[in-house]
């Protein structure tokens, strides 16, 4: 089942993942330091906090789950058809996870099509970012895009 991924800078992790977890009925699938996830089943959604990278309550990066490799894979080779600027990534270590990813450069937001491989217990993805982030927040350039993540 694919799922749109939102991934929002928070200010307080704990507080967030209390307010998440009675907003959508569910409680996070992951949490590490600074970190948690959700994956929502109605609305299909993978909602992703981020503590202490971004200007709190603003988004990080916005993506769509999918569910193998072989998905992201089709994401590549129409994006190709379509003549979209995609950065490919192939077991990339992002926000606990390790995945395989294509981001569709093009259009004002770029957009990353995944699928997690594994878990990861540590998260070396937390860097700042060079020309094309997702999102740049004011004074902050530690967010996701093609050319690092979170």
């Amino acid at each position: 089942m694919a799922r749109i991924q939102l991934a929002l800078n928070v200010g307080n992790l704990a507080e967030a993942i209390d307010h998440y977890t009675k907003m959508f009925g569910v409680g996070p699938a992951k949490v590490r330091e600074g970190y948690a996830n959700f994956a929502v089943d109605d609305p299909p959604l993978k909602l992703v906090l981020i503590e202490g990278h971004g200007e709190p309550g603003t988004m990080n990066h916005v993506g769509v789950e999918v569910g193998s490799t072989e998905d992201v894979a089709a994401k590549i080779d129409e994006s190709r058809r379509l003549g979209f600027d995609i950065t490919v990534q192939e077991s990339e270590t992002c926000c606990f996870a390790v995945q395989d990813k294509v981001w569709i450069n093009d259009g004002e937001v770029p957009w990353e099509w995944y699928t997690v491989l594994e878990d990861a217990p540590q998260d070396t993805s937390l860097v700042k970012l060079g020309a094309k982030p997702l999102i740049m927040v004011e004074g902050n350039s530690n967010v996701c895009g093609p050319d690092g993540c979170c």
